[in-house]
């Protein structure tokens, strides 16, 4: 079948893969338009056909034919993932969440021979939980179709889908005889659905509009047409025994299990897998998601997350396992059970290998597949002989909690996939994917990892990276190539450190060098980063027209100022501890100068704007309460995160433009204040008094309705060539 221009007319149907019918076929009409969408002005250039293969792996063709680009897959994911081969190998281009760049040449250039790829891993998985939070809490559908777009050029076909599912429940306890009242205090604000949907907490955050269920399951909705059009098969969520409150007064007779999640909240209701109303309601779970949102047969489902069982007797986690798989294949006997191995990682101290032989064993092989959630920073398949049997899938997790600091392994990512999947003892290693908390970060770490797809051996990161380059900013330049060198001897090596480390600015303030979330320890010397910065404000002058350059100086010289706060930071602590005022008054004056130079920096960019948060999550508001709902949803995730109380408070802090001058520095301004009147009265300054004042404010913050810039101001390139020339000297002077 051959479809030649975006007028062709269908003569017949196409045949569309829908809930999980077999192998995902191609929807010649779906590629078409995503490539309309992608590269309007060239979509006449490219041809879309069909190619049939036998087995199950992914294969795409590449062919120029008559003056046009052939692209062939087995389904629209190859196709897509065969464009973006063309675009970013032949036209050197690039499409992220952090610059993109599509300016083809007027003529495409033709292909020499027929190109063939045929990737080693039958899944490609997206997404965590998390993301759909502290990413995608107040996505529409304009911003999810230009992400399942991302998905599909980047070859996923295994995408976590959990959005709308508060609808789910609302249907199925309403149909049990829960009223909407009795279901109030059980679900949550928009901001913490994923941790709602993990049974974590009830209620925080609402209470929940029935207008957001409605219109998000409709979201949801066109979300699982579009991917499945693609050849997609999305992940869905599993029954895992969490229920309402209300449901003690319903079933008194339910064996009920209250338990903590620690983090400052409520206790939450798990139903026991032994009681008969479990299978009963896993059953009807799906059976309600089914007719709401259709079927792949892939379920999620996470019955520990983050919570310790009740016992750790073999015998008794196998058979609550057997039950809740059960609860599934009652209702599908197709299903498949996906399972993050999150808690394999995290509590290791429980999840020993009679306990972890008793969870997977209980599970037919065929019937489950593995997520080594954060393969990259530690590897749970090696020491599970991987997950004795189970297939599974090597995932990098890379960000937590949408934090902003530049990170990651490089060479890790290059080269460990390929090594696994190279690697006897890895079992059934059948895919890769991303399992980040937070998205819109860090762009090279994840045109890093897709780049393994297509590809059965290690990735030769120097070629890669002057490939990247050229592709990112639309040539090669020495300079930038220089760039990318150091941060992949220092931001990006990978070694010593879990995560990116933050800034003491986005800390709550203390005079220690770090607080409960906020690591201020880096994988590299300060010193050893700066040359990266003088590289790329050199390279300005040939890449500064370029989205993708913009964003990475800002985000470069973002990081160096950063850093800097940290040094400033131990010379306002000296001056105090030594008791000088005048020096305590100076550094005080020179950090807070630095926070607000940051936001400024940051604020010509829509990637770090505050405002484009609370606008986004104040356009789901049907009224003014609603909209006020929303933006405290918005405000204390990102803060806060819970109460007044909150010990997760920073977990997803944002160097972001308002809230650094809004937030951060007026934190630290009060901290200065209280510090230095504590100094001119020769008085200890009391900490803890402090953080009880500070959180109490903070809780005042996360009230309060104000708009922020949602639209970029000032020149990125003008503004960083600014602070260089203000900060530079001064910064190596330091060092």
């Amino acid at each position: 079948m051959q479809i030649k221009t975006l007028g062709y007319v269908f003569a017949m149907a196409l045949s569309v893969f829908c809930h999980g019918t077999g192998q995902a076929q191609l929807d010649a009409k779906s590629s078409i338009a995503l490539i309309h969408r992608v590269i309007p002005d060239h979509a006449a250039s490219f041809v879309v056909e069909e190619l049939q293969t036998e087995g199950k792996g992914d294969v795409f063709e590449i062919e120029s034919k008559d003056n046009q680009i052939v692209l062939r897959g087995k389904n629209g994911v190859a196709v897509a993932s065969a464009l973006y081969y063309y675009l970013t190998h032949f036209c050197h281009c690039q499409v992220t969440w952090n610059g993109t760049n599509l300016h083809l040449p007027k003529m495409l250039p033709r292909i020499p021979q027929k190109l063939r790829l045929v990737s080693p891993y039958s899944y490609r998985y997206y997404l965590n939980y998390c993301t759909f939070n502290y990413s995608m809490s107040w996505w529409d559908w304009k911003r999810w179709e230009k992400e399942i777009d991302w998905m599909a050029l980047h070859g996923i076909n295994m995408p976590l889908a959990v959005t709308g599912e508060e609808y789910t429940w609302l249907t199925l306890y309403k149909e049990m005889g829960f009223t909407e009242k009795d279901l109030q205090s059980f679900f949550c604000g928009p901001a913490y659905f994923s941790w709602f949907w993990m049974g974590n907490l009830d209620g925080w955050g609402g209470p929940l509009p029935v207008s957001w269920m409605k219109s998000h399951m409709v979201l949801q909705q066109k979300i699982l047409q579009r991917e499945r059009e693609l050849g997609m098969k999305p992940v869905l969520p599993a029954f895992t025994g969490h229920v309402p409150d209300a449901f003690k007064r319903k079933f008194p007779g339910a064996k009920l299990k209250a338990t903590n999640w620690k983090n400052g909240f409520g206790d939450t209701y798990i139903l026991d897998p032994e009681d008969s109303l479990f299978g009963a309601i896993g059953k009807r779970f799906i059976q309600t998601q089914t007719k709401l949102f259709g079927t792949d047969h892939l379920y999620s489902a996470d019955t520990f997350n983050e919570n310790e069982p009740p016992s750790n007797d073999s015998v008794y986690l196998a058979k609550i396992t057997a039950k809740l798989y059960n609860s599934m294949a009652a209702a599908d006997p197709q299903s498949v059970w996906v399972m993050q191995g999150w808690l394999f990682y995290i509590d290791r101290k429980f999840w020993k290998t009679p306990q972890i032989k008793a969870l997977l064993n209980a599970v037919p092989d065929d019937r489950m597949i593995l997520l080594d959630l954060a393969a990259e920073i530690e590897p749970v398949w090696k020491r599970t002989n991987a997950f004795y049997g189970k297939p599974w899938i090597w995932n990098m997790l890379h960000n937590f909690g949408g934090n902003i600091s530049m990170f990651g392994r490089m060479d890790t990512v290059a080269a460990a996939p390929a090594e696994a999947l190279n690697d006897p003892a890895a079992g059934h290693l059948t895919g890769i994917g991303l399992t980040m908390e937070g998205i819109e970060q860090n762009p090279v770490m994840y045109e890093l990892l897709t780049e393994n797809v297509w590809r059965n051996d290690p990735i030769d990161v120097n070629k890669w990276l002057d490939f990247y380059t050229t592709n990112r900013y639309g040539k090669s330049d020495p300079n930038a190539v220089k760039t990318w060198e150091v941060l992949r001897q220092t931001a990006y090596n990978g070694k010593t450190i879990r995560d990116g480390a933050e800034s003491i600015i986005t800390g709550r303030p203390t005079f220690d060098s770090s607080t409960v979330w906020t690591n201020t320890k880096l994988n590299y010397r300060l010193k050893d980063f700066l040359p990266a910065w003088d590289d790329m404000v050199a390279a300005a002058a040939t890449c500064k027209n370029s989205d993708g350059f913009q964003f990475d100086l800002v985000d470069i010289t973002r990081q160096v100022l950063a850093n800097y706060a940290d040094s400033v930071h131990k010379k306002l602590v000296w001056a105090y501890r030594n008791a000088d005022p005048v020096a305590f008054k100076k550094y005080c004056t020179e950090f807070l100068q630095i926070i607000s130079d940051i936001d400024s920096l940051l604020g010509t960019r829509k990637d770090f704007l505050l405002g484009q948060w609370i606008s986004d999550a104040r356009s789901f508001g049907n009224d003014p309460d609603e909209k006020a709902l929303y933006e405290r949803n918005a405000r204390d995730l990102i803060t806060l995160w819970g109460d007044v109380n909150s010990p997760l408070h920073e977990y997803s802090r944002r160097q972001w433009s308002g809230l650094l001058n809004d937030f951060y520095k007026v934190r630290w301004e009060k901290f200065f204040k209280m510090a230095g009147d504590s100094l001119q009265l020769g008085k200890d300054f009391d900490q803890v008094a402090f953080g009880k004042y500070i959180s109490n404010w903070e809780w005042q913050w996360v009230n309060e309705q104000k708009p922020f810039p949602s639209e970029p101001r000032g020149n990125s390139v003008d503004l960083s060539l600014l602070l260089y020339k203000k900060y530079n000297q001064e910064i190596k002077s330091a060092y």
